[in-house]
């Protein structure tokens, strides 16, 4: 098997026994070298096609030696239509000699860089995106309490966001701000935000991100809690869009219901 398939699949298959790619010779660190082994296909969606493409990379791929079991791999890939160009990365490792004629080698970091470009085919889009990929990003590069900051910018904007259109006071009466927990409980009784299946305790997720935040989770646990926050995170979005879309119907069926839980909170699919 050549490594362009381990490079293609990667991170879905993170380890292979591949055909020999450095000649059986040691890259030494810092030294670079051009190397032969098939071309790299990932699938994205293209922003500019506005559809999922394809992306590939030349017949080459740059490779930098970082001794004898691990070596860096940067790579170009193009849309196959309309030529748009990414950036994506590899820290490639193996346990024995990776110049040997058939190592098995492993995918130990993988990065994109899709430059506004192209988007993963997965990913989640709407007006916080951006936030999104960075705090996949951030656990992508093992950035534990990192990606956790983005999380809770998520969750403070969203919150934040609905109090403005429900006229919710979010100020203490000495004009400053009040602190995000009491704006949260404010807002959750008016709007039932955090999503049914979480509300038995639903402030939790607030107590977890502050946690991380804080220093009171060490990185290893916060990478731990990344995706089950993020998963949490990202119901909280959905939940308030099915508000909104359920504000929008309401209002154009001519319904006289003030508050949008009546309904939400009615057995409505």
């Amino acid at each position: 098997m050549r490594l362009s398939k381990l490079l293609s699949d990667a991170p879905t298959v993170a380890t292979m026994q591949v055909d020999g790619f450095l000649d059986g010779h040691v890259l030494k660190w810092g030294k670079h070298k051009r190397i032969k082994v098939g071309k790299v296909l990932r699938n994205f969606h293209c922003r500019a096609c506005d559809a999922q493409r394809t992306f590939m990379s030349g017949d080459e791929l740059s490779c930098l030696g970082l001794g004898n079991n691990q070596i860096s791999i940067d790579a170009t890939l193009q849309c196959i239509e309309c030529r748009s160009s990414v950036e994506i990365w590899f820290l490639i490792g193996s346990s024995s000699d990776i110049s040997s004629f058939a190592p098995e080698v492993r995918v130990e970091r993988y990065t994109e860089n899709l430059r506004d470009r192209a988007d993963r085919i997965d990913s989640h889009r709407g007006p916080f995106s951006d936030l999104v990929k960075r705090a996949q990003l951030a656990y992508e590069n093992q950035l534990g309490a990192g990606s956790i900051i983005y999380l809770r910018k998520i969750f403070e904007l969203v919150t934040f966001e609905v109090a403005d259109i429900a006229k919710i006071d979010t100020k203490k009466p000495n004009g400053r701000n009040a602190p995000f927990s009491v704006v949260l409980e404010k807002v959750n009784q008016v709007r039932n935000i955090i999503p049914r299946r979480f509300s038995s305790d639903g402030y939790q997720l607030f107590r977890e991100l502050s946690e991380i935040i804080h220093g009171e989770s060490s990185e290893e646990e916060a990478l731990q809690k990344f995706k089950p926050c993020l998963q949490l995170v990202l119901g909280v979005v959905d939940e308030v869009s099915r508000d909104n879309e359920y504000a929008r119907a309401i209002e154009e069926l001519g319904w006289n219901v003030e508050n949008i839980s009546e309904i939400t909170g009615g057995g409505a699919a």
